[in-house]
């Protein structure tokens, strides 16, 4: 059960495992976009086609169909990775192995929908990967697996996705293998010790430049892909933030003053005299592009 792109490094472990079989995938209705509204498979969907397993997209899961439908597939496991529905009691107990779950951060930390995002907002030097029994309780199963790995000083959330994405797939076929040769070990979480990491919003996306370079930095990279860090102090109006470089120089000017704008990008002054380098920019009605391109046709007096 899964529907974005995450997901899909798991089903590749899964459906080239020999000694297992994908009886069906379960992944969310398709559903229209870009310009044209034209309806578009999920990247579940069109990995599952690849392979020849059946997909199935019920609408809901509480009114019975998509129970039926396990019941007749009568699976010895369920895996879900970024499905984005709550299964219902009945379906996390049917299978006889229980349901397992591919989450991107280290339970009981970041439970929720934005692990990824909330780990490189909050500064976090490590995540990692977690496979775990699912629960009635959103996240609270007991863990199976785990991997760490260390979040890249520069690297954005979206980069780390796929990184993860590629983690996870290789930590479920291992799960996999010990839960199918009785050898997995289950532990319960120290729920005291949870985190949240809930849906992002728009309201995160303004920079408050009296925030230290390395925080803007981490919004920055935490909101990407989407929401996306915006600000309007360079051209007066909201744009919004791709990529940035804390730098080393300090500054005495206010928080929010452009200190330097050239082939290197636009550099503004943060909280505690700390600098920050714009180094990848959209303006409202713009497409992405670096910030050197963006001052050819927008020359910017600097402070």
């Amino acid at each position: 059960m899964g529907t974005p792109d995450f997901a899909v490094p798991s089903l590749e472990a899964l459906a080239t495992a020999s000694e297992h079989t994908v009886c069906g995938v379960f992944s969310q209705p398709d559903k229209p976009k870009n310009r044209g509204m034209k309806y578009l498979p999920t990247p579940v969907k069109v990995c599952a086609e690849r392979f020849g397993i059946p997909v199935y997209q019920p609408e809901k899961l509480r009114d019975g169909t998509a129970l039926n439908i396990v019941k007749t597939l009568e699976p010895e496991l369920i895996v879900v990775a970024a499905y984005g529905r709550i299964l219902p009691l009945e379906i996390l107990e049917y299978p006889h192995y229980g349901c397992i779950n591919v989450h991107s951060s280290l339970l009981p930390k970041y439970r929720g929908a934005a692990p990824i995002n909330w780990a490189i907002l909050n500064g976090d030097e490590t995540t990692g990967v977690t496979i775990m029994d699912m629960a009635e309780e959103l996240d609270a199963g007991d863990i199976i697996l785990q991997e760490e790995t260390p979040i890249g000083a520069e690297e954005n959330a979206g980069e780390l996705y796929t990184r993860l994405a590629v983690m996870g797939g290789a930590l479920l076929k291992k799960a996999v293998a010990q839960i199918a040769e009785g050898t997995a070990v289950h532990k319960a979480q120290a729920h005291d010790e949870r985190t949240l990491a809930p849906m992002l919003s728009k309201e995160l996306s303004p920079v408050d430049w009296n925030k230290s370079a390395k925080e803007i930095h981490c919004q920055i990279r935490g909101l990407l892909p989407w929401p996306a860090a915006t600000t309007d102090v360079i051209s007066g109006a909201p744009m919004k933030l791709f990529a940035s470089r804390v730098e080393g120089e300090r500054s005495g000017k206010s928080p929010g003053t452009i200190l330097h704008a050239d082939k290197r990008g636009i550099a503004l002054s943060c909280g505690g005299g700390s600098v920050l380098r714009i180094t990848e920019l959209q303006p409202g009605g713009g497409k992405r592009m670096a910030a050197a391109d963006y001052l050819r046709g927008h020359p910017i007096q600097t402070g």
